[in-house]
């Protein structure tokens, strides 16, 4: 997600998470191979495992920053077929690109045989007009060629004018059970479930019928919905929140000391606390204090104090699913 996901929410969300696997913001293959490669791609060893997620629609350029970041230690590359904004519109690249699947076939064949680790596509269920099941099984088919064999379906099709991009992440409906229908045509295919996914039950009644479950912006504005998942697949992290925020204070002490500014990184927890009591509290505090100059990790120590506690966490660590080699997927 972009402006989201960095590498402090990254750190954040393992904390919570340990066995998901976690996706940097879309980044432009132009970006990668001509941008300062360790703002846009830097990352630490503990966010394994972590999955460069590229936009673009030149088959060349998008098999070089492949390569770029297969050679940094990315441990899968992603094509983004679903982003509707202008911007990535006017590139030709994002959802508009459902509406050429040989290119993308293309593309993703150049990036797999660029690098040795996975490939993978994110794409909607359709766009615009073109909306019909035909169109995506058609879509799956062609792409599928390109030797890719995990599909990330945000279940909602795509309006590439009109709606904002916020509008494309409320407006069209849901359609949870044709991406169920997708991996039924397609055994051969993996497949995991993106969009409108924000309790740990409903990720874990979808994995009875697809590879795996995306959290995207529930994860953010609910951060401790990965701890909960987590826990309930028997691969929990960080037990409490208040566990989460002294180890985010520890790594913060230490970005400070590369010139790492506390507001980069606490805007990722405001929302650790969600439903939770004292959560507007937790929020006005680290909102109001966090830019100040000299704002330092002791700063969210000084926020959890705010926060009545102890507060309720779930602490189940039992797994609930069966299926021990699915796994659970964020971007």
């Amino acid at each position: 997600m972009m402006d989201w996901t960095d590498r402090h929410c990254r750190y954040f969300h393992r904390l919570l998470a340990p066995s998901a696997r976690l996706y940097t913001e879309m980044v432009t293959s132009g970006a990668v191979i001509h941008g300062d490669r360790e703002r846009l791609l830097g990352f630490d060893p503990a966010e394994h495992p972590v999955a460069l997620q590229l936009g673009g629609s030149e088959p060349g350029d998008l098999a070089e920053a492949a390569r770029i970041g297969a050679e940094l230690g990315y441990d899968e590359i992603n094509l983004n077929c679903g982003c509707p904004s202008d911007r990535v519109q006017k590139g030709r690249f994002g959802a508009c690109l459902m509406n050429e699947p040989e290119r993308v076939r293309d593309c993703l064949a150049a990036m797999g045989e660029a690098v040795e680790v996975p490939v993978t596509v994110k794409t909607r269920i359709g766009v615009d007009d073109n909306d019909s099941e035909a169109f995506l099984h058609r879509f799956v088919d062609i792409v599928a060629q390109s030797g890719v064999q995990t599909f990330i379906i945000h279940a909602r099709k795509a309006w590439l004018s009109g709606l904002s991009p916020k509008q494309n992440r409320e407006v069209p409906p849901l359609d949870h059970a044709r991406v169920r229908r997708l991996a039924e045509l397609f055994p051969g295919l993996r497949f995991v479930m993106n969009g409108g996914i924000d309790q740990p039950g409903h990720g874990l009644a979808e994995l009875e019928h697809v590879d795996g479950v995306m959290l995207g912006r529930a994860a953010y504005q609910n951060p401790w919905v990965l701890a909960e998942l987590g826990q309930r697949l028997g691969a929990g992290g960080v037990s409490t929140r208040a566990e989460a925020v002294a180890a985010m204070a520890d790594y913060a002490s230490e970005q400070q000391e590369r010139g790492v500014r506390l507001a980069s990184i606490g805007r990722h927890l405001l929302g650790l606390f969600h439903g939770q009591p004292g959560a507007r509290a937790w929020r006005r505090f680290l909102s109001e204090r966090m830019h100040l100059d000299g704002a330092g990790a002791e700063l969210l120590r000084e926020a959890l104090a705010r926060v009545p506690g102890p507060p309720g966490e779930p602490t189940g660590a039992a797994s609930l699913h069966p299926a021990q080699n699915r796994k659970m997927l964020l971007t």
